[in-house]
């Protein structure tokens, strides 16, 4: 009997002994994740604060880490693998600054000519089909470096699926179509029937859209396609392909997506060729969720399609040396431009202030503007009109042009941005993009839109 109650009241003591155990080592569970917390607490304000700033101390960032990031430069390259071929319809140079928090998005046409002589073009010399040729990137990489003079080492290339499981992954995307789209390919097995307007716009729907080019021909045989002012074929599809990658990008940075990472990341994996490391890209990521895509740049290589008798029956597009020169310069070096100007000395950046001044007094008058109607209303170009001549400019040309749901200010010239963006809050609304053309007779053109009040 008394061997029983020892063992009762030895049971009961280790069970004391267990639980204050249990209650030490919850205790000391809780102190870690405590000095965990501040500790992740002071290391995300240090970096910032806000999402960017817990994402780069979680990855082990400090204050000093984002000013040793470089401009990242990345060759894009959307395959469509619905033919037996893998033509590259999409070639893009990306780039993103962590330290200015800018972007750029240049689209390179797709028929430009990479060979020497025009007169004896062939279709294996375009720059869409580098890749079939090689069934690499580098070919395609090495032509656009020699294109453009830049220094690019990355490539990203993009399959069709990719795009279609992505857009469906972030629960779509809300977009402008900008004109109304309809057309049938049977042998592609492409169908597209796009209302024009802004819309949620899913994986099938992504794929019409990136694809269109021009409608079905007419009774007539016509093929109807983008307003000439917005760029016809293959400029058109470029624009919206643009507008469209920014619209996603802008959908994926949301912070309610960051817990569908490894979804993305799946699809990526799947889908995605790149020769960039995830070790050398993730500590770009704390800081692009916060990129905002009003400091995204974007346009198009400027030039010519010279008619075929000249191309040996081949349809070429040609760009122009000095434009493209003159375009990559104010893309992707103004960063440069503007820290090298803040270490003048002192009286040259005084002089430079009252230059600036008087010749801003005077710049509105300067700036010729061609305004179309492409909202189907007449009283919504006359009130444009009489917006941007009350503030100064000078509209040289109005005229009607195909509908389009939402306005567009096109830089035809070397307007600077500051004016481009005066003239997009006097309108109260309008995308904005550069397509650079030596002939233009105006500096900017502009098409109204059904959005337009």
């Amino acid at each position: 009997m008394k061997n029983k109650q020892i063992d009762k009241d030895n049971k009961k003591r280790n069970k004391r002994k267990k639980k204050h155990t249990g209650r030490k080592i919850l205790l000391v569970i809780a102190l870690i994740l405590i000095i965990i917390g501040v500790w992740l607490g002071y290391r995300t304000y240090k970096n910032g604060g806000g999402l960017s700033g817990f994402l780069a101390a979680a990855i082990g960032h400090d204050e000093n880490t984002k000013k040793n990031l470089k401009e990242i430069k990345v060759l894009i390259l959307g395959v469509s693998t619905d033919l037996d071929s893998e033509l590259t319809d999409t070639i893009m140079v990306a780039s993103y600054n962590p330290n200015t928090q800018k972007g750029n998005l240049l689209s390179i046409p797709r028929d430009t000519f990479t060979g020497k002589n025009k007169s004896k073009a062939t279709a294996s010399q375009k720059i869409n089909a580098l890749y079939n040729i090689s069934k690499t990137p580098q070919k395609t990489l090495e032509a656009v470096n020699e294109l453009t003079g830049l220094d690019i080492k990355y490539y990203i290339l993009v399959r069709t699926e990719a795009l279609i499981k992505l857009v469906d992954a972030i629960g779509g995307v809300e977009f402008n179509v900008p004109i109304d789209m309809k057309y049938d390919d049977p042998t592609q097995d492409l169908h597209i029937n796009l209302k024009a307007g802004t819309q949620k716009i899913d994986g099938n729907k992504a794929e019409q859209l990136l694809r269109f080019r021009h409608s079905n021909a007419d009774k007539n045989g016509v093929m109807t396609t983008y307003p000439s002012e917005y760029g016809n074929d293959d400029f058109g599809r470029m624009r919206t392909q643009r507008d469209f990658i920014t619209a996603t990008l802008q959908q994926t940075l949301k912070p309610s997506n960051i817990f569908k990472i490894g979804e993305i990341l799946e699809i990526a994996h799947n889908n995605v060729e790149t020769n960039l490391e995830l070790s050398y890209i993730k500590d770009y990521i704390p800081y692009a969720v916060e990129f905002n895509t009003e400091n995204l740049k974007t346009a198009a290589i400027p030039g010519t399609t010279p008619d075929m008798k000249e191309t040996n029956n081949v349809s070429i597009f040609v760009a122009d040396k000095e434009e493209t020169e003159e375009l990559i310069k104010s893309m992707f070096y103004s960063d440069e431009t503007e820290s090298n100007n803040t270490n003048t000395n002192t009286v040259s950046t005084n002089l430079n202030t009252i230059n600036n001044t008087i010749n801003n007094t005077n710049t509105s008058s300067k700036i010729e503007i061609e305004l179309l109607n492409g909202s189907g209303d007449k009283s919504k170009i006359e009130k444009a009109k009489k917006l941007l001549e009350d503030a100064g400019y000078e509209v040289t040309k109005t005229g009607s042009t195909s509908s389009i749901s939402k306005t567009i200010i096109t830089n035809k010239k070397s307007v600077e941005d500051e004016k481009l963006n005066e003239i997009k809050h006097i309108l109260g609304t309008g995308s904005i993009s550069s397509a650079k053309s030596t002939t233009s007779l105006v500096d900017i053109s502009i098409i109204i839109g059904k959005d337009f009040d």
